[in-house]
């Protein structure tokens, strides 16, 4: 986390400091970003941006929990009101992400750097962070699905649904690392997403 320091800085100045880290990790990943041109984007220098964080990585994690809180904030009020068929839900859902990744590039590829699995250490302390969070998302993303027509138990079909959907972001999220237009990555996603729950919910045996 931040020191102390670093909240007394004037809004302005903070967000200088925000916007160039989320530059800069988002253009060339944790392992490759230089805190020589965060200073310099935000007009700082190296000493001061160490002042206000004990290093990269504190200021790294500091950002994605800035862009993730701003990912629930603006969804907040629209997970709620999906209810009603849970594969409906899901690609209801895969729109409204993509429409936040939309106005929020930077944000967007700082969050497919951040999830994709190199192997790094980097990687497993974020998955390891965020892990408690996204179960907690996943679970009230689908807590208003509709149990009507389920063959089995809901909440393990939930769950069924829930490690499928996780799987299959961290596949696409490596696939689409070539692709630079968001809107036709939305449309691929989207297609590919409703064919894989076409087949689940038709069911896997004829």
């Amino acid at each position: 986390m931040p020191e102390r320091l670093f909240y007394e800085l004037d809004v302005e100045k903070r967000q200088r400091i925000v916007n160039a880290g989320l530059s800069e990790f988002a253009k060339q990943g944790f392992n490759e970003a230089s805190t020589n041109s965060i200073v310099k984007i935000a007009g700082i220098s190296k000493g001061s941006l160490f002042k206000y964080f004990s290093n990269k990585e504190d200021l790294y994690f500091f950002i994605l929990d800035f862009i993730i809180a701003d990912l629930i904030e603006d969804m907040k009020d629209q997970i709620p009101k999906l209810k009603g068929d849970i594969f409906e839900i899901i690609l209801l859902y895969a729109e409204i992400e993509f429409n936040w990744y939309v106005k929020n590039p930077d944000k967007y590829k700082l969050l497919k750097r951040a999830f994709i699995n190199d192997n790094s250490t980097m990687y497993e302390k974020t998955v390891e962070r965020y892990k408690l969070s996204g179960d907690s998302f996943y679970d009230t993303l689908l807590e208003g699905a509709s149990a009507d027509g389920f063959r089995e138990d809901k909440e393990k079909t939930v769950n069924i649904l829930k490690w499928i959907l996780e799987g299959f972001n961290e596949e696409y999220i490596k696939k689409i690392e070539s692709h630079s237009d968001i809107n036709n990555i939305k449309q691929i996603y989207v297609r590919e997403l409703k064919e894989y729950l076409q087949i689940l919910k038709a069911g896997i045996y004829i």
